[in-house]
């Protein structure tokens, strides 16, 4: 999803109750809130799809995955987001009612206003997560999967493109290769 102009300075709490009562979505990020704008066709399809393979995949574990309409909380970051899909199996998370903390996997599919954010800043933020074991960057234009996973004290940069190989969602057990993620779109 890709970002307005800022809406408000709030704190944390007025944040929740504001956007509670709010048609669209807004993320928050240390008191700044950004409206979430409408995303592409092509992201409305991938997103979902990636979301399905891994609702599959992770069927009768006690992993759930959510597509976009679930907060994620950065106590460290001071933020919430919508990431496009997240995994979580921590059982804290299941009884979460507004808000994801421990996710092992965050998705976000690229889109022109948000490729500079998802790469920087947001990233930034998803590193601060203890739990978070790999975020996946899904780039439409270029049909590309980077995928960052977390090691001892830095992260490892993987990717794949076209007809390349599949990478391995170690977080999840699942290989997801850039034809799967794609096939769905038009050339």
């Amino acid at each position: 999803m890709g970002h307005a102009q800022e809406v408000a300075a709030l704190n944390r709490q007025a944040y929740l109750d504001w956007e509670a009562e709010q048609p669209d979505k807004h993320e928050y990020i240390a008191g700044e809130v950004f409206a979430m704008v409408g995303v592409r066709q092509e992201h409305a399809v991938v997103a979902p799809a990636i979301a399905s393979r891994l609702r599959a995949h992770l069927k009768g574990s006690r992993c759930r995955s959510f597509v976009s309409d679930m907060k994620l909380f950065v106590a460290d970051a001071d933020a919430y987001f919508y990431p496009d899909v997240m995994v979580t199996c921590d059982e804290r998370d299941r009884r979460a009612e507004l808000a994801i903390e421990h996710p092992r996997l965050v998705v976000e599919v690229l889109s022109d206003s948000t490729a500079a954010y998802d790469r920087g800043a947001k990233f930034a933020a998803y590193r601060k997560l203890a739990d978070l074991q790999e975020y996946l960057i899904v780039d439409i234009a270029q049909r590309r999967l980077e995928l960052y996973r977390r090691a001892a004290d830095h992260w490892l940069m993987f990717d794949s493109a076209g007809d390349g190989p599949a990478l391995q969602l170690q977080s999840v057990d699942m290989p997801l290769t850039p034809a799967e993620t794609f096939e769905d779109l038009d050339d």
